[in-house]
């Protein structure tokens, strides 16, 4: 990891590849760091230069008081760039990540050459139940309680005993997204969640979506990646958007949760390498888009 300071804040991130190559800009979800995309790393790391940062409030960087809104990490995203002296990405969010990307793509549109998003926020309003209690008032107090070691301990003992029965085994995304919520147990961490977290969901769901500005994406390449098995975030979201982006393409995982880039490495990365090197794009004066349907 590599470490920068922007606005008296540290960030961390990680930076593989040369100088010389494409750049991806790998955005994580709530919770999480950039170490959801090391299977991405270890398969794309040789062809393509990687950044993939810990956002503020996440992982190895500082955890401030600042703005958690999505204009805000966009802006860090903008900022990190300008530091490393790269002008173009291509932009890759997961989860609250991908409405990350999307408003680092609309408020700079001249720095995302493509935009992938995978298993989005921002492109309806329906929400997994727990996410949205997360965002309640008291969660502050109910939070600390439900990170706490001792019952994640417990969790990990229960999780383990399911792993030797001749049983469905839980999704390798799953179990690191049981990981990350551990990581609230931290203070700094939690309350760094909630201000993001409550920028963006409410009790009825998601509060900020692009529904109504996906127009101004229209005119980029865009690959919309979901798992059929999400329960955090339905996949119509992305069935629904591909209608009103021509350039888009669109892949389900049928094997996949909340994260195919975990749950289907090889998969993921074989996608993602084909869309960043096709320069073809659908043919607009037909309306066509490519929906691929991964069995």
């Amino acid at each position: 990891m590599d470490r920068t300071r922007l606005h008296g804040h540290g960030l961390a991130y990680m930076d593989t590849g040369g100088i010389d190559r494409e750049v991806l800009l790998l955005v994580h979800g709530l919770m999480s760091s950039h170490e959801t995309w090391d299977g991405v790393v270890a398969r794309l790391g040789d062809r393509y230069r990687l950044i993939a940062p810990d956002l503020y409030g996440h992982g190895e960087s500082d955890k401030p008081n600042a703005d958690y809104s999505l204009g805000g990490h966009a802006a860090s995203l903008r900022d990190l760039l300008d530091a490393l002296n790269i002008e173009t990405v291509t932009v890759v969010g997961h989860s609250f990540g991908g409405g990350i990307a999307m408003q680092f793509a609309y408020l700079f549109p001249d720095r995302a050459t493509r935009i992938v998003l995978v298993s989005s926020g921002g492109l309806g309003r329906e929400l997994n139940l727990a996410l949205r209690a997360a965002t309640l008032p008291g969660s502050e107090f109910v939070l600390p309680v439900l990170a706490a070691d001792r019952l994640h301990r417990v969790g990990d003992s229960l999780l383990g005993l399911w792993a030797k029965l001749p049983v469905p085994q839980i999704s390798q995304g799953t179990l690191d997204g049981w990981r990350m919520f551990g990581t609230l147990a931290d203070g700094d961490t939690r309350r760094a969640f909630l201000a993001s977290s409550r920028s963006v969901i409410g009790w009825e769901g998601q509060t900020v979506t692009a529904s109504d500005r996906l127009s101004v994406l229209a005119g980029a390449p865009i690959l919309l990646v979901w798992g059929r098995r999400d329960t955090i975030l339905p996949a119509a979201h992305a069935q629904a958007a591909v209608t009103e982006l021509p350039l888009s393409r669109l892949e389900i995982f049928d094997r996949s949760g909340h994260f195919p880039h975990v749950d289907e490495p090889d998969r993921f990365a074989a996608v993602l390498a084909s869309f960043v090197s096709d320069d073809a794009v659908p043919d607009q004066s037909e309306g066509r888009m490519l929906d691929r349907i991964a069995e």
